[in-house]
Order: C-alpha cells, then structure tokens, then sequence
C-alpha cells in the first residue's frame, strides 16, 4: 500500500489536486481554528487549507511523497504545517489535544478502522468536532463505470453510516448521511460518485 502511493504522489500533478475538500471546507468554517489532526492527509491539500485559515495544523500519512508535495504546498502558500510519516500505531499524539479531527477518503480496512477510529476520538477533546467524508459501499456502482471516480474496488474499504455511528458512539451527530455527488478532485476523483460525510461533536 505504501508503495501505491508514493508511487501515485510522485507524479508531477496533485493526485486530487490543491483545493481543500468540499464538505471539509464547509464544515472548518462553522468552527473557531485551533488545533487540527488530519490523518491519511496524502498531498496536503486539506492540511494548508486549513492552516490559510488560521488552524494550528498536524498531519500525518505512511507517503514520503505524499510529504514532500504537501510541504511544497504549504511553502508556495505561504503556510507552515507539521507533517508526520507513518502510521497510527507509530505515531503518538496527546490525549484529548486537538479541537478537530478531520479523515478525508481515508479508507482502510473495516477491521482495521475499529481499532483507528477509538484511538484517534481519544485525541479528541470533549466538544471536538468531527469531519468525515468517504465512499460509500454503493460507490463501487459509480467507479465500476467510471474508473476516474476513484475510490477502493472492495466493500470492505469503503464507509456505511452505521459503521461510522458504531464507532463514534461517544459522539453528537450533527450530520450523517449516504450522499450522492459529483466529484472534481484533481485526476482520480472525476464523475458522479457516493459518499458518506459525518459531522459530529465528541461528548
């Protein structure tokens, strides 16, 4: 996997191009910038987005390249940004530390993400908030026709809703919902597509 995407973050242009997620762009600005943790944060573009926008900004990703092209960024914006690599289970980061805590097409396993998703709400302070968006399993419907959709090819990479309410129970919903969009993201996330988005506060 890490392979993939050095590889694929290595081409000269940015995989899902430098603008910052949609949803995640619309739910940063109903919140006061404070400390940020973005996980599987690839290129950057949500990460200096964020930190434009006054946020203290940690990210991390198992990308050395996905590293490089997401510092680049921040420089050529004028921005500074703190950027890990590695995974969770190699990182560490202080308990109840950051005000948000945003996953962006972050697919991982299903069983993996059981034990991700508790581990990253308990760097969460109470009143935190939440961000997620994600493909949904009826995505696979959409890149089956249109490969440029993007997104994993197996099920058990991709979110439900009720995954997601399972895992963040000590969580407020404001926000859950399957949602069909249309994507234009760079060069791997072009057309019609399903995706889960989450917006919640940690209690």
């Amino acid at each position: 996997m890490k392979e993939f995407w050095n590889s694929r973050y290595a081409e000269e242009a940015f995989a899902y191009g430098t603008e910052p997620n949609a949803f995640f762009k619309e739910k940063l600005a109903s919140l006061k910038p404070a400390k940020i943790l973005l996980p599987a944060e690839g290129e950057g573009r949500n990460a200096v987005y964020a930190a434009q926008q006054g946020w203290e900004v940690t990210a991390y990703d198992i990308s050395e390249e996905g590293q490089k092209k997401a510092l680049r960024l921040a420089a050529e914006k004028g921005v500074s940004i703190s950027y890990h690599v590695g995974t969770l289970d190699e990182l560490t980061f202080s308990t109840e530390y950051f005000d948000c805590v945003a996953l962006i097409y972050a697919h991982q396993h299903k069983n993996d993400l059981r034990e991700i998703h508790p581990k990253l709400l308990s760097y969460l302070r109470p009143g935190g908030a939440l961000i997620i968006e994600g493909f949904s399993e009826e995505h696979l419907a959409f890149n089956s026709k249109n490969p440029q959709a993007g997104g994993p090819k197996d099920a058990t990479f991709l979110y439900t809703t009720e995954q997601l309410a399972l895992d963040f129970q000590n969580c407020e919903f404001q926000q859950l919902e399957q949602h069909n969009t249309v994507l234009e993201e760079g060069l791997y996330h072009q057309g019609e597509s399903s995706v889960v988005r989450c917006f919640a506060i940690k209690r």
